[in-house]
C-alpha cells in the first residue's frame, strides 16, 4: 500500500468516512472499516445473543460482516453508520434465535431416578373406558376417543369425521356432558 494512502486511513477513521471511500471503490478503507467496527459488533451481538453460545455469536458476527459487504451500497451517504449497523446485527441475531427454536436440551439421564416410570394401561381401564363410551353414540363416541385418548385436537377429530371446527367443539362438549352424566348414574 503506498506511504501516502496508509496516512489517509490514519488521518480520518471515521466509520462514515471509510464506508463512504469504501463504497467509492477503496479497497484498503473497507478492510480497515470491516476491522475498526468488528470489536463494536461483536459486543452488540455478545449483548443482543448473551443466551447463544460463543461459537454461534462468531458466526452471526461473521454473517453481519458478510450482510455488511453485500449490502454496503444500501448505506445512505450523510447519516450515522452506528445505526446502520446495529440494525444489521439486531437482525442477524434474531435470525439466530430463530433457527434455533425455543429447544431446551436437558441429559434426562441426570433426572432419571426422579422421573415415574411409564405404566401401561390397565385392562380395567381400558374395559372401563369402553362401558363407558358404548353409553353414547357412536360418532359422539369416536370424538371423545380421538381426543382424550388419541391426543387430538378437537378440529382434526371433528375433520375426521366431517365436521366443523365449531361443530366438532359442540359436538365434544355434549359428549363430555352425557359421559359425566352417565357416570353419575352409574355411581348411584
Amino acid at each position: 500500500m503506498p506511504a501516502r494512502q496508509e496516512a489517509a486511513l490514519h488521518r480520518d477513521d471515521s466509520w462514515e468516512s471509510l464506508l463512504a471511500r469504501a463504497n467509492d471503490g477503496d479497497g484498503a478503507a473497507f478492510a480497515r472499516f470491516l476491522m475498526v467496527v468488528s470489536p463494536t459488533m461483536r459486543a452488540v451481538i455478545r449483548r443482543r445473543g448473551c443466551d447463544l453460545p460463543a461459537d454461534q455469536q462468531e458466526d452471526i458476527l461473521q454473517e453481519v460482516l458478510l450482510a455488511i459487504h453485500l449490502k454496503r451500497q444500501t448505506w445512505r451517504r450523510g447519516e450515522p453508520v452506528r445505526p446502520w449497523l446495529y440494525a444489521i446485527a439486531r437482525y442477524k441475531v434474531v435470525d439466530a434465535f430463530r433457527r434455533r427454536g425455543a429447544v431446551v436440551n436437558l441429559p434426562i439421564e441426570d433426572f432419571a431416578d426422579l422421573l415415574p416410570e411409564e405404566q401401561a394401561a390397565s385392562p380395567l381401564a381400558l374395559r372401563d373406558t369402553d362401558v363407558m363410551l358404548a353409553q353414547i353414540d357412536s360418532r359422539s363416541a369416536g370424538l371423545v376417543r380421538a381426543v382424550a385418548l388419541e391426543g387430538k385436537t378437537a378440529e382434526e377429530a371433528g375433520a375426521a369425521l366431517g365436521l366443523t371446527a365449531g361443530a366438532a367443539r359442540v359436538a365434544l362438549h355434549r359428549a363430555m356432558k352425557r359421559l359425566s352424566e352417565a357416570a353419575g348414574r352409574m355411581m348411584k
